[in-house]
């Protein structure tokens, strides 16, 4: 797999991923600042790749911070702090990486600064390795979903560009594949930044599993046709009733699946669940430049001075998915809000395959 990110050299090395799938190029990102900027520009995207971007970012900051005490110290990193969870209001996971960060550095406090330093770079390192692990055990589970020769729908990209490696809703294709099974994958384009055009679809042929590139509009059309099994997306930030946040044509996916008979499976690491927000309904969504709508390539291709609206993100709610693959185990949407406590019995709430 292509690295998304990675530590080295003292600086964050992050794929820029708005030149795929033509040119292959790294930024190396020396200060958090450009961190930032990698995450708002969309050069890196994807919940958890930005949540250990973010992680990353502190850990810069925190080399050039001098301070003669611990409280100084957590002063000087708080606009760093501050600006990564500016970068993106919709995904949970770089507030979850921000606070992740402060936790380890509050626990910490009483060593000497050098030493705080060094933490924040093997967390942050610690992170990116977590992240690969989690994505490999929601392969796992995912794959018992998914039968010899499935043809899946994917929306956006939820593959190992979106992630430390391995992905969220490519996990379990990747996992299938390996166990054997023929597969399909039909990737939606997903205008307007065209992530599953550029990205997905170049993952998949990197990996070498068949796919089908189609128009946004084209998902219905197919199913109708009964040439789509399953749905598997990734999200951004789900809420503890089962509601999902993901990119825009989300929703739409999810309402077709329901008038269709299809599964639609939601592959979400824990990180993503905020167990803290009710619903959908409270889901900060982000919008983006009307630019990316008027035009592509740098070519304008709607009237000069239209008014235009830009959602970077839709919200499902929790009755459409079926079920959440995550590196738990597979769970109704109903039962997320289990998954926050210690003593919960995660064998006596999975789902099990073909038991939907």
């Amino acid at each position: 797999m292509v690295s998304t990110i990675d530590w080295k050299n003292g600086a964050a090395l992050i794929l820029d991923q708005s030149r795929l799938p033509l040119d292959v190029a790294y930024v190396e990102c020396t200060d958090f600042q450009m961190v930032a900027e990698c995450i708002r520009s969309l050069r890196i995207r994807g919940a958890p790749a930005i949540g250990i971007a973010a992680a990353m970012g502190i850990a810069l900051a925190a080399q050039d911070i001098r301070a003669d005490s611990f409280d100084a110290f957590m002063e000087g990193l708080g606009p760093a702090m501050q600006t990564m969870l500016d970068t993106r209001p919709t995904a949970v996971n770089i507030r979850w990486a921000v606070e992740r960060m402060r936790s380890l550095l509050l626990s910490h406090r009483e060593e000497p600064l050098a030493t705080l330093r060094d933490l924040c770079v093997q967390e942050a390192r610690e992170i990116l390795d977590e992240d690969i692990e989690v994505n490999r055990s929601i392969g796992r589970w995912g794959a018992q979903f998914i039968r010899d020769g499935d043809t899946i729908l994917t929306h956006c990209n939820a593959g190992s560009l979106a992630t430390g490696g391995y992905g969220t809703a490519t996990a379990p294709m990747l996992v299938a594949r390996e166990q054997g099974k023929r597969i399909q994958v039909i990737a939606d384009e997903t205008r307007p930044v065209l992530q599953g055009a550029r990205l997905t679809a170049w993952e998949l042929m990197q990996e070498g599993i068949p796919v089908t590139l189609i128009t946004d509009s084209t998902a219905g059309a197919l199913m109708r046709k009964g040439l789509i099994d399953l749905a598997v997306v990734g999200t951004d930030r789900t809420t503890r009733n089962g509601d999902v946040a993901n990119k825009i044509g989300t929703y739409t996916v999810a309402v077709l699946c329901r008038e269709h008979g299809i599964p639609f499976y939601v592959a979400a690491p824990l990180s993503s669940v905020d167990f803290s927000m009710a619903s959908g309904d409270l889901i900060p969504i982000e919008e983006r430049s009307a630019d990316e709508v008027t035009t592509i390539g740098g070519r304008r291709i709607a009237p000069q001075g239209v008014s235009v609206r830009n959602l970077a993100f839709d919200v499902t709610p929790a009755s459409y998915v079926t079920a959440f693959f995550t590196e738990k185990g597979p769970f109704r949407p109903r039962d997320l809000r289990k998954l926050a406590l210690s003593d919960v019995d995660l064998e006596g709430l999975r789902v099990k395959p073909l038991c939907m």
